[in-house]
């Protein structure tokens, strides 16, 4: 009889410092038991999805992309009106909560900035760091729906209070796509524009390739900027001087491309195989290379 080895246990470090050195003269982070209640259930995160995040990816222990991860959670919290967090604080957390974890392969660690419990005013930090979720399958190519956001590419302009580009804990809307995708056959979403236009999908960024030009929705149609396919850009026009650009793009864009990928910090590059019905050609070995690149090892 075989025995499976538990998975090792999550690590969870609470920030109190994260807008400034903490009201009682503690420390402005520590460990914390991740078996037990931490969060008040009047904090607003639990009662109104308010507050942002961001999740970051290391790989053998090495994080990717913290810097323009934790910029991003910044600007995220200027847009809901959080206060400026103190991102050398938390970058610290990070590595604090990745030396804490048992070595594994890949870790998905998350760093949390919500309001805060109602009516103190004072904004609640953690960071959570887990075994990563197996991803494979994903990377070898999944099918993909196009569902429709119900708002124009235009909206970023009209309707700031949407707050497109920010990346909040309000993700009821995005799983209810996941699970839609899932009734269609599919397993991840490419939402569209109500103007005709691809956006993003629910957690990821999207890159296609035509005519040797790689191509990304750009920042302006009301997507979040996308920490992945920026890294992507960089490498491909210093290493293989590939044309990158942001450009607005149908669905008969992509399907009639000559390739295309879901990006996340954890999934990494998920090459699309289908969207809907329309079949799309796979690039395994270029997809190989988007691996290594995004796991900071190219």
């Amino acid at each position: 009889m075989t025995t499976t080895s538990p998975s090792p246990a999550p690590v969870l470090v609470l920030v109190p410092g994260a807008t400034g050195a903490p009201a009682d003269g503690g420390a402005r982070f520590h460990l914390a038991d991740a078996t037990v209640p931490q969060l008040s259930v009047t904090d607003l995160v639990a009662t109104r999805g308010d507050g942002v995040f961001e999740t970051i990816g290391a790989f053998d222990g090495v994080p990717v992309n913290v810097g323009p991860h934790l910029a991003r959670l910044a600007r995220s919290a200027a847009q809901v009106e959080l206060p400026e967090p103190d991102l050398a604080t938390v970058a610290e957390a990070v590595d604090a909560a990745i030396a804490a974890h048992d070595p594994v392969a890949e870790l998905s660690v998350r760093v949390m900035y919500t309001r805060g419990i109602e009516g103190d005013g004072v904004p609640t930090c953690w960071i959570h760091a887990r075994i990563s979720d197996d991803w494979t399958p994903y990377r070898s190519g999944m099918k993909v729906a196009a569902l429709d956001r119900g708002l124009s590419t235009a909206s970023a302009g009209t309707s700031p209070w949407l707050l497109p580009g920010a990346k909040t804990l309000s993700y009821a809307v995005n799983m209810a796509a996941v699970r839609e995708a899932k009734r269609r056959g599919a397993v991840d979403v490419l939402f569209v524009a109500s103007d005709g236009y691809v956006l993003e999908g629910p957690t990821s960024t999207l890159l296609v390739r035509r005519d040797g030009k790689f191509l990304t929705t750009p920042v302006s149609a009301g997507v979040l900027p996308g920490t992945c396919v920026k890294k992507l850009f960089d490498w491909l026009g210093e290493h293989e001087g590939a044309a990158v650009s942001e450009q607005l793009m149908t669905v008969e864009d992509v399907t009639g491309s000559d390739g295309a990928w879901l990006l996340s910090s954890t999934r990494l590059a998920a090459p699309i195989t289908h969207l809907d019905e329309a079949a799309l050609p796979v690039d395994h070995e270029l997809t190989a290379r988007f691996q290594q690149v995004l796991k900071g090892q190219a």
